[in-house]
């Protein structure tokens, strides 16, 4: 049941909803913008209502995998579904492993994990994006504030080093992104 539930985890994570939301409309949001699959690609090209969708159901996604991981093997088990669906999200199955930047994806795990972690971090990412107009920065300044936020909160060790594990891949996805920032070429909201 073990194995079942992070294959299961991960093909839910593998779910393209940004790339499904696009091609609805008829558009391959992969050759569109960033050519990201994720949130801030969808609003910017499909409109905030399609966004709004790509961000609930990415996030969706992660608190799917931890609810089920949770309720066939508790924490243990929430853990390895949660970090399966990111995988699924970032390296998806459907899309020749090639997704998202796991932003939307990982705040739905760490909504079943650690909510108040989850809103805190949230807040500081709408705090970067409204002070600098980026959405890459305030995403990697929020996943790399998940280990402090469990630090605060007196999460569990498990979630402290599953934070850290979630932001590290979170800067990787992000590395054009950085490059991007550092060069002066990011893209901003506004």
């Amino acid at each position: 049941m073990v194995v079942l539930a992070v294959v299961v985890s991960y093909l839910i994570g593998s779910i393209p909803v940004g790339y499904l939301l696009g091609r609805a409309r008829g558009v391959d949001i992969r050759q569109r913008g960033s050519g990201n699959i994720g949130t801030t690609n969808v609003w910017r090209n499909l409109g905030p209502v399609a966004g709004v969708i790509a961000l609930a159901g990415d996030a969706g996604k992660g608190l799917a995998a931890v609810l089920l991981g949770r309720y066939f093997g508790g924490h243990g088990l929430e853990l390895a579904c949660g970090l399966a669906a990111i995988a699924g999200h970032s390296w998806p199955l459907f899309l020749g492993f090639r997704g998202g930047k796991i932003i939307a994806t990982g705040l739905g795990v760490f909504l079943g994990l650690a909510p108040a972690a989850a809103l805190l971090a949230l807040g500081l990412w709408v705090i970067v994006v409204i002070a600098s107009g980026y959405v890459s920065l305030g995403s990697i300044v929020a996943a790399v504030s998940m280990p402090l936020w469990m630090l605060v909160l007196h999460q569990p060790g498990k979630y402290l080093a599953f934070s850290l594990v979630v932001a590290i891949i979170a800067v990787y996805k992000h590395i054009p992104n950085i490059r991007r920032l550092l060069a002066g070429t990011e893209s901003k909201i506004r």
